[in-house]
Order: structure tokens, then sequence, then C-alpha cells
């Protein structure tokens, strides 16, 4: 097994960190003190999403949590905790939802959605997890789709049932109910792979 790949990430994070210094001496030492992003991102685990250099941005501007299929269950205490944490104690006021295109998590729910009841195949966890996912490719009427027509929808409909339940989570009904807390508002992008660019599908807020 080869080590080259560590190696290169340790050899890049010295060469940034000495190059932030050198134009920006103080920013380790503030960063280090507290953290106040505007924005909660809840994307997928994929290498090719990473948030930061998508979307330009700094350490410390965006507060994160990235699974497979960018899902967001409303018995995940993982992610439960998250969305509490970021609304009470780091002060965001925009939870995005990112899916994008070419998922694989999506591609595997599609292709579990084929089988029969009576040959469900095996249970992992990643099955398991993703099994809310395939049952909503059930729902949707893919026949008259081309693969990557179908794959683009699901992607789209994820975004959708993702968004749904964050807005019916408590921590985002506690804070829509609560006329002393800060307005949280809550958005579904889809990233575009083949162009680098994200659309917007939706926007929730306690108006909607």
């Amino acid at each position: 097994m080869s080590h080259k790949p560590i190696q290169t990430l340790l050899n890049a994070n010295e060469e940034w960190a000495q190059n932030i210094m050198k134009n920006t001496p103080d920013f380790f030492a503030r960063s280090a003190t507290s953290q106040s992003p505007k924005i909660l991102w809840i994307g997928c685990s994929d290498s090719r999403v990473p948030e930061s250099v998508i979307t330009a941005s700094k350490p410390g501007d965006i507060f994160v949590h990235r699974n497979v299929a960018n899902q967001f269950h409303l018995h995940d205490d993982s992610a439960l905790s998250v969305l509490a944490f970021a609304i009470k104690e780091v002060g965001v006021e925009h939870v995005v939802l990112v899916g994008h295109t070419n998922c694989g998590g999506a591609m595997a729910c599609i292709e579990a959605a084929k089988k029969t009841a009576a040959n469900p195949g095996a249970s992992t966890p990643l099955t398991r997890w993703l099994s809310p996912l395939t049952t909503l490719v059930r729902s949707l009427d893919l026949s008259a789709c081309s693969a990557s027509e179908a794959l683009n929808k699901v992607v789209e409909a994820n975004v959708i049932m993702q968004v749904n339940n964050i807005c019916k989570s408590e921590p985002i009904t506690t804070a829509w109910a609560d006329p002393n807390t800060r307005k949280v508002t809550v958005h579904g992008w889809m990233y575009d792979l083949a162009e680098g660019r994200i659309k917007e599908l939706v926007v929730r807020d306690a108006q909607a």
C-alpha cells in the first residue's frame, strides 16, 4: 500500500498554511477563537462536491454535514444534532440541502428499485441508509426517461424530499415557531458536475 496520497495531502497542507500566514498573518489566530458561519451545508459525501471549493469559500464560511446521497432522516441523531447545533449555537440563517448529478447513491437506488419483494437483495448498512430513497424511486414514473433523465429526476426528487424532511424536523419547526429565534431559510440545490454550477430548486421559510 502506497502512503503517497497521504503525504501529498500533508505536504499540500503545509504549503497552504504557510501561504495563509504569509498573506493573512492573523487568520489562524482569529479562526481558532470562534466561528459564525451563516450557512449550514447538508450534502453528499461524493469527493467531486467539496462545498468550500465549488463556492470559493474560506474556512469558517460554511458549517457542514455530509453523507451518502445527501440524506436527512428524521430519526438520524447525527443530522439532527448538527442542525440543532447550527441553529442554536452557531447562528446559521440558511440551511442548504445539496444534491448533484451522476450521484452514485441515486444510481444504486434506481437499481435496487427494480428488484422485487421476493428478491430484495442483501441488507447492508448502505441499503438500509438508502431505503427511503429507494422507496421514492419506486413512486416515480421513469418509464419514458432515458437513463440520464431518470437519474436527474431521482436526484431532484430526492432534494425536494430531504428539504421537506428538514422542514419537518424539530430544530426547524422550533425555530420557525419562536419569534425570538432568528429566521432560518431552507434551500434545495442541485450541483451539476459537468458544468460546475449550482441550481436552486426550492426555497422554504416559516411563511412558505
